[in-house]
């Protein structure tokens, strides 16, 4: 009997062609798309944009389960995206600490909502185009999360809070394969996708524009307050803390006469903290609802490489625990631009040993 697989499908080149090597290994494959909109007219504005949840990309990824002959199907996940994704996407930003919503996506929507409903229905297991793959520990018995073979496409920063019981429902068809090579599969089984640029934005923000998005959609007063130097000297007025994010120094309405930078958000005191380039380099951090994958915990120190941001380049560190899913990250070499609210992921060779939430640095 073979085995019965969902694959979450955005319309986009990766998810179908992830979908079509499931069909090609023997799966009985289930297409869906993930309505996330919280209200008709926020779907309305992106209808047209092609996002990987506009009216658009639903068609798109109706026409390639047609040509895949698979069933398909739209699922409603509006209420907990808006709960678990944007409200806390605007909640982050007037706390003055910069979230990352994809990560929250995938946590919440992608690889628990939609994993249940897959159990629901008798699914064996649930499926992306992510570019990551998994694995298992034979000695171990964990369930591995490692790179995918093109580093420049890997996405398992994005993927650190799956745990076992998610891991060894899940299935990453493409981690094998190189961006070109999914695109040369998708053009030569005549999908419509094959050429279709790669969604860069925030899915649900429009223009880009994450701080009119939180002003928009907040019933949060957006105050201004000061720009203030490390010594807590007034340099000037801010427009809001949401306008503002650590590593900014475009932007500010203000000169200085050199470049300057905001290098801490205080939302308690309603104020942006400016420095030097050189103020943003710090060698600690604590991150907060830590997530481990390779190892089940740690009880003394270990050695990984950790990266602060989707872009950053993983560096030597050494981790402690200090609490209850709590851990101190002290760097070899001071990182740039640590920021709250992002994650920390950590790294053996290629295993994402775990990750977290950054909640300070010093």
């Amino acid at each position: 009997m073979k085995k019965k697989v969902m694959i979450g499908m955005s319309g986009g080149v990766d998810s179908s062609v992830a979908a079509y090597l499931l069909k090609e290994q023997g799966y009985d494959v289930i297409g869906v798309t993930m309505k996330l909109w919280q209200d008709d007219e926020e779907y309305e504005l992106i209808e047209n944009d092609g996002g990987c949840c506009s009216l658009e990309a639903v068609e798109d990824a109706r026409s390639v389960a047609q040509k895949l002959d698979i069933p398909f199907y739209v699922l409603n996940f509006k209420e907990v995206f808006k709960e678990k994704v944007i409200d806390y996407f605007i909640d982050e930003y007037i706390n003055g600490r910069t979230p990352n919503p994809c990560i929250a996506c995938n946590k919440y929507i992608k690889f628990e909502d939609l994993y249940r409903r897959a159990r629901q229905i008798g699914c064996d297991y649930v499926a992306t185009g992510h570019y990551a793959r998994i694995e298992k520990d034979e000695e171990t018995g964990r369930y591995l999360l490692t790179k995918s073979v093109t580093d420049k496409k890997d996405q398992t920063y994005a993927l650190y809070n799956m745990t076992q019981d998610q891991l060894e429902h899940t299935l990453l068809p493409i981690g094998d394969f190189e961006k070109e090579k999914v695109r040369e599969m998708a053009k030569e089984l005549g999908l419509v996708v094959h050429n279709k640029p790669d969604s860069q934005e925030i899915c649900f923000v429009k223009d880009n524009d994450y701080a009119n998005y939180v002003k928009r959609h907040s019933n949060a007063s957006i105050k201004e307050g000061n720009f203030v130097d490390t010594k807590g000297n007034v340099l000037g007025r801010h427009k809001g803390i949401v306008n503002y994010t650590i590593g900014q120094r475009k932007g500010l309405g203000i000169a200085f006469g050199k470049p300057m930078f905001v290098i801490d958000i205080n939302a308690k005191n309603n104020t942006v903290i400016l420095g030097d380039n050189k103020d943003l380099f710090q060698h600690n951090l604590i991150a907060k609802d830590v997530n481990f994958i390779s190892i089940e915990d740690i009880k003394e120190p270990i050695r990984v490489k950790a990266k602060v941001r989707y872009a950053a380049k993983p560096a030597d560190a050494t981790v402690y625990k200090v609490g209850q899913d709590k851990i101190k990250i002290v760097f070899d070499e001071a990182q740039r631009a640590i920021t709250k609210g992002q994650s920390v992921v950590m790294y053996d060779g290629d295993k994402v040993v775990g990750g977290g939430i950054i909640e300070s640095s010093f």
